[in-house]
């Protein structure tokens, strides 16, 4: 069921989504939270199928910003909302709101959006593209108990990593960082099968990938060892080479499909490594809506400090570490979980 509204308000948007739940015979909202997804016109359509797969494992309310700007001087003066209301089978399990703002209006997005959020449920604000360089000073980002951007849709990847590291707040994310979720469980469970220690590690992928450049940094971030960027023609992350007392271990992808994963002393093995599509990775951002710690250590890492030895290691003079400690942060186990999986040799390698 589609309602077209012109030249409207907030609080007709409201009234023609109780009018069209109970038209389709489901007055009751049976939503866990709102999605905010900013964009523009072009990326509208990406943006909204991606929200609409989420929605099959976390209904919601997902409310599209589009923010038009009109090249008449005459209209850019004239403020107006349009909205477009999907409910029922156009808008699969939730409900979908797409608003287009003239004028003024533009400039205050926050209070056509702030009356149409599901009461007493978590908000989630999405940037496909365009990201602010502070998500949580944004006025629409300042609503929200998590802001979700993409680095990757960037013109300078690296350089907005360093912004965003600058700029972080908790409830931050981006999807590069999920985007690199298979490849840190990966080798974190190949480390947790040898009793060695890491040496170096060399992180291979196409230049200027932000999601390389948190995988390095997270890696430099838990293992404390120097950990070296190269680039390769992708696609996207190719391969991570851990060097350890005892051999090397490789996870390496270069068809963006299958992988090849060789442990010391065992023979090497096939997995399934596969390039995800927007919708799985916001899906997974939409599971966990508390604070990610592990993200926000590995950005603010930083990528000129790939490479060379950790500062706490070079004042220290000590050795590389135990191979088990980035176990705890990449598999995201529950710390009395992780406490119980810990041998001594992990506990003496933390202290």
């Amino acid at each position: 069921m589609k309602t077209d509204l012109t030249d409207t308000t907030s609080s007709k948007i409201n009234k023609a989504l109780v009018l069209g739940r109970r038209a389709i015979g489901t007055p009751a909202v049976g939503m866990v939270l709102t999605l905010v997804i900013v964009t523009d016109e072009e990326n509208a359509y990406d943006a909204l199928k991606a929200a609409s797969d989420a929605a099959h494992e976390h209904p919601s309310r997902t409310l599209v910003v589009i923010k038009r700007v009109s090249r008449s001087p005459r209209d850019r003066t004239r403020s107006r909302l349009d909205a477009e209301v999907r409910l029922g089978a156009d808008a699969g399990t939730g409900e979908t709101v797409v608003l287009r703002l003239y004028g003024d209006v533009v400039d205050q997005a926050q209070s056509v959006v702030l009356p149409l959020l599901l009461p007493d449920a978590p908000v989630v604000v999405w940037w496909p593209v365009n990201a602010p360089l502070d998500p949580a000073g944004d006025p629409l980002g300042a609503l929200a108990q998590r802001r979700v951007t993409d680095t990757y849709a960037c013109e300078e990847p690296v350089r907005e990593l360093a912004a965003r590291a600058d700029a972080y707040r908790p409830g931050d994310t981006d999807l590069s960082w999920t985007r690199i979720t298979p490849w840190r469980s990966m080798l974190a469970a190949a480390l947790d099968q040898v009793d060695c220690r890491v040496q170096g590690v060399e992180v291979e992928g196409e230049e200027d990938n932000p999601s390389c450049e948190l995988l390095a940094m997270w890696l430099a971030d838990r293992l404390h060892v120097p950990v070296q960027r190269t680039t390769s023609s992708g696609p996207g992350l190719t391969a991570v080479r851990m060097d350890t007392d005892c051999g090397p271990v490789v996870l390496d992808r270069a068809d963006g499909s299958l992988a090849t994963l060789s442990i010391p002393g065992q023979p090497a093995r096939a997995v399934a490594l596969k390039r995800r599509e927007t919708a799985e990775l916001i899906a997974e951002e939409l599971r966990r809506l508390d604070p990610d710690d592990t993200y926000a250590s590995a950005l603010r890492f930083g990528v000129d400090r790939l490479g060379a030895p950790a500062a706490a290691e070079a004042e220290a003079g000590e050795g590389p570490v135990a191979v088990p400690a980035p176990v705890e942060t990449a598999a995201k186990a529950p710390a009395k979980d992780a406490a119980r999986k810990r041998t001594p040799v992990r506990k003496a390698a933390a202290k």
